[in-house]
């Protein structure tokens, strides 16, 4: 599984590159703010929720410390999809939240 740390995936962001994060962490988590633009499906949801997502593209999976990102990222790549994990998770993430 490809990883990022989270100053990269901020200067993808300060870049206005075309980025699809997904945020994994459970509602009451993500309340405290996320990544602007991140989508939101928590980690139980992810199986019921990846044929939304566009395997041509790739996803920056996200979670409180890089965990459960890591187990979504591994469920979407099992499934052929583009995945690469945040390290860290929002424990790290330095930059703006929303």
């Amino acid at each position: 599984m490809k990883e990022i740390l989270p100053n990269e995936v901020a200067a993808l962001l300060k870049e206005n590159s075309t980025i699809n994060i997904i945020d994994v962490r459970e509602v009451d988590e993500v309340k405290t703010g996320k990544i602007p633009n991140a989508m939101h499906i928590p980690l139980g949801l992810v199986e019921f929720r990846m044929q939304d997502l566009e395997k041509s593209q790739e996803y920056i999976m996200v979670c409180r410390s890089g965990g459960r990102s890591a187990r979504a990222a591994k469920l979407l790549e099992d499934h052929g999809y583009k995945v690469m994990n945040m390290m860290g998770g929002m424990n790290e993430w330095e930059g703006p939240i929303e």
